[in-house]
C-alpha cells in the first residue's frame, strides 16, 4: 500500500482529486485445493477484518470531526483508515479469486500481489459535513454490483476450481467491482475527495506507456463489461425477491418468544450508519 501526504502543484486553487487505485496482477494459474478451500482458509482473515472494522467505527467518528476542523483527516485516523481498506481489500482479493496468493497476517502488506495506492489529502469541509448523503448513490451501486457477484459465486468458483485459473473476461469483471468497491470504501472514509467511478473500467483515459498491472489501467473487453451489466442487475433481482419476501413474512415468531413477537428488528439509521463506515467495503457481502 502507498499512502502518505500528496503535495498539490504550484498554482493549485482548491484540493486536488487523487483516485485511489488497485494493483492486480493479471490472472494466473491458482492451485486447485486453495480454490477448493478458498473461504475456509480465509476464515481467521475474516475474523482480523470483523476486529479492524469494529475499531474502524471509533476512527471514522473522529476522523470526521477532525476533518470538519481541520480540512483533512487527522494523522493517526488517516493511517489506521488507509491500512484497513488495504488489508480489507486483500482479502477480498483473495475470496473474489482475483489471486491464489494467501493475504499476510501485516499491515502494510507491501510483498502483496494485491496493493491499494491512497493519497489523502485536503478536504472541502462542505463535501465531508454531507459525506453520508453525498456517498448514497455509489454505495447503492458497489452494494448491487457485490451483492450480484456473490449471488453467483459458487458458479465462478466451480469455473476457477475446473479451469485452474480465472477466465479473463470474469478476471476484468471482478477486478472492476473490486476497486469501485474499494473506492467507494475510501471516498466513505474520507480517504479521498475523488468520488468512486469507473466501474465499466479506464476506457477513454489516456494511454500509458507502461502500464503498472493488469488492473493500472484496467481495459475492460466487451465480455467483462457485459458481465459487470449481468451483476448489477443480478443484484438489483436479489435486493428486489429480499424485499418481496420481506414484506409477505407474517412477522410473526413461533420460537421461543410465541406468536405475537415480530421476527423483525427495525435497524436505528444509527447502527445502519456506523456500520457502513466502519466497512463499507464489504457490509452485507461476508461469505
Amino acid at each position: 500500500m502507498a499512502t502518505g501526504t500528496w503535495q498539490a502543484p504550484e498554482g493549485a486553487t482548491g484540493p486536488l482529486e487523487f483516485l485511489p487505485e488497485l494493483d492486480v496482477p493479471g490472472p494466473d494459474r491458482q492451485r486447485r485445493w486453495t480454490v477448493l478451500l478458498r473461504w475456509l482458509l480465509l476464515i481467521p482473515q475474516f475474523v482480523v477484518v470483523w476486529v479492524l472494522s469494529v475499531l474502524a467505527v471509533p476512527a471514522a467518528i473522529v476522523g470526521w470531526f477532525g476533518a470538519l476542523v481541520l480540512g483533512r483527516l487527522p494523522d493517526p485516523v488517516e493511517r489506521y483508515l488507509a491500512g484497513f481498506v488495504a488489508y480489507d481489500t486483500r482479502v477480498r482479493a483473495s475470496a473474489m479469486l482475483l489471486v491464489d496468493d494467501y493475504p499476510p497476517f501485516a499491515w502494510d502488506g507491501n510483498d502483496h500481489l494485491v496493493r491499494v495506492e491512497l493519497r489523502p489529502g485536503e478536504l472541502n469541509r462542505l463535501a465531508v459535513f454531507f459525506r453520508l448523503i453525498l456517498m448514497i448513490p455509489a454505495a447503492i451501486v458497489q452494494s448491487l454490483a457485490v451483492s450480484g457477484w456473490y449471488a453467483v459465486s459458487f458458479v465462478l468458483w466451480l469455473i476457477v476450481l475446473v479451469l485452474g485459473r480465472m477466465p479473463q473476461p470474469l478476471f476484468g469483471a471482478t477486478a472492476a467491482i473490486l476497486r469501485y468497491a474499494m473506492r467507494f470504501s475510501a471516498y466513505a472514509l474520507m480517504l479521498t475527495s475523488a468520488y468512486p467511478k469507473r466501474l465499466f473500467g479506464d476506457d477513454g483515459l489516456l494511454p500509458v506507456a507502461a502500464p503498472r498491472s493488469a488492473t493500472r489501467p484496467l481495459m475492460l473487453t466487451g465480455g467483462a463489461k457485459a458481465l459487470v451489466v449481468l451483476f448489477l442487475v443480478l443484484g438489483i433481482a436479489a435486493g428486489v425477491s429480499g424485499s418481496f419476501g420481506s414484506n409477505s413474512d407474517d412477522g410473526y415468531d413461533y420460537g421461543a418468544g410465541g406468536p405475537g413477537r415480530s421476527t423483525t428488528a427495525t435497524a436505528s439509521p444509527t447502527h445502519t450508519t456506523a456500520a457502513t463506515e466502519a466497512n463499507p467495503l464489504t457490509a452485507g457481502s461476508r461469505p
